[in-house]
């Protein structure tokens, strides 16, 4: 852990640098240097820091001790959306009001946000009686072939990295060839299309990433067991883990896609101030979007827990194709929604050859998951109805046209969306899949039967 520990320093200094050298460049590719360029900039102190951070979260994989992992995970999400809100706020309401540094400090929040993971992580550790253990130098000498470690760890990483950078690369496409085509093809200014490629990508990720987070929590916390489950050829308890992963990824995904899909613009509003139809529109479409980002975080890291790792950077890039040969006529045809279609056509052709394969090496329970999405699916209805209800009466009353107002909408109608959704999952016991026994207390208290 120790020597690792230094390499994923001296690696976050390297493509730190790699990143500062080469923003202008990349900027430039994306049809913008001037406004891209310092955002790129603010990229460079989380790519420093995040090879050490994942360093630490993989001590506690490694151990078996997911807790740490999946929590560091969503307080890294909560931190950078405080930092993004706060940040903007001031900038554009208190300060110069300058856009330019507003997504800067956004980009920057990524840097928060690891902070606060980092500091999870440690205290963690230091409960755990873990760092002084690592940092006390070996009373006997222990022979390690470190660089035969290294060649092993690095071809073991590819294959995750490959897999899981779909979401980024899908993004990258979209970011250095939506400006140019559209360019080419329109009469729109340069600046008219910049801003409908942040009302596309840039500031729908950023509240977007929080759900995809807590998705890809839930997948990380099975793999061990999954990876350790499949080793011991047991194929019916990595196909009853796997099956288990789905139905809670179901449990979490789709009634947060609905409340937020009911409550996209005062969420909107929240982060951006008041906006025009076409930025809401574009983020409903990004909110739709996260079930298929959710489902391939998912199956990313359940391939590659069964061993799969081949199959699935072939998966990804059969995807990754689909998406580049639809990307250019979409765009044509449907503009700003053009690369959010072809990247879902991609994550849909990936998802769909991850789970037959996945069905086919250790089979999935597909009658319990299909039970559990359509049961899903009719109780986040059934809260979306009220969610819905309550919305529309607030909105004649205080219309979400400001921030403040806004917030009153997301904390009353969040908050009756969220009391529903956990009633009506406790009444059906369909919370047990996800909190275990604690839901028995739950009801108890509440008095549900």
């Amino acid at each position: 852990v120790r020597e690792f520990f230094k390499l994923m320093l001296v690696l976050g200094l390297v493509f730190a640098a790699f990143m500062y050298l080469f923003s202008p460049l990349l900027a430039a590719m994306s049809g913008t240097k001037e406004q891209l360029t310092p955002v790129m900039y603010s990229l460079v102190p989380p790519i420093l820091i995040f090879p050490a951070m994942s360093i630490m979260r993989g001590f506690f994989q490694g151990h078996n001790n997911m807790k740490p992992y999946a929590i560091s995970q969503i307080v890294e999400q909560i931190a950078r959306v405080i930092w993004i809100w706060g940040a903007t706020f001031f900038i554009m309401k208190v300060g110069s009001g300058d856009y330019l540094q507003a997504v800067v400090q956004s980009t920057f929040g990524a840097f928060v946000g690891m902070l606060a993971s980092i500091a999870v992580l440690l205290f963690a550790l230091q409960k755990g009686g873990y760092i002084a253990r690592v940092l006390k130098k070996p009373e006997s000498v222990i022979s390690i072939d470190l660089k035969a470690l290294i060649i092993e760890t690095v071809k073991e990483a590819i294959p995750l990295i490959v897999i899981g950078s779909a979401i980024q690369v899908y993004q990258f496409v979209d970011q250095i060839t939506f400006v140019n085509f559209m360019a080419a093809i329109t009469d729109l200014s340069k600046q008219a299309l910049l801003v409908d490629y942040s009302y596309m990508i840039s500031n729908p990720s950023k509240i977007t990433m929080v759900i995809i987070g807590v998705a890809g929590s839930i997948g990380s916390v099975a793999i061990p067991m999954i990876t350790e489950s499949f080793v011991k050829k047991d194929f019916k308890g990595t196909s009853n883990l796997i099956t288990d992963n789905i139905r809670m990824l179901s449990i979490v995904l789709i009634p947060a896609i609905v409340g937020t899909m009911i409550l996209a613009r005062p969420l909107y509003v929240v982060f951006y101030g008041a906006s025009e139809d076409a930025a809401i529109g574009l983020f409903q479409a990004n909110l739709l979007l996260i079930l298929l980002q959710g489902l391939y975080t998912l199956f990313g890291v359940v391939i590659q827990g069964i061993f799969e790792n081949r199959k699935g950077i072939i998966f990804f890039i059969t995807g990754l194709v689909v998406k580049i040969i639809l990307h250019f006529p979409f765009i044509y045809f449907f503009h700003a929604y053009g690369p959010l279609l072809s990247t879902a056509a991609g994550l849909f052709v990936s998802n769909a050859l991850i789970f037959r394969r996945v069905d086919k090496v250790v089979g999935i329970n597909k009658t319990a998951v299909k039970k559990t999405i359509i049961g899903i699916s009719i109780l986040a209805l059934l809260m979306g109805i009220a969610v819905f209800a309550l919305e529309f009466a607030l909105s004649q009353v205080l219309p979400p046209v400001g921030r403040m107002a806004s917030l009153v909408h997301l904390i009353l109608a969040g908050s009756v969306g969220v009391l529903i959704y956990a009633y009506l999952t406790l009444k059906t016991r369909q919370l047990d899949k996800l909190i275990g026994t604690r839901a028995d207390g739950l009801r108890r208290k509440l008095r549900i039967s």
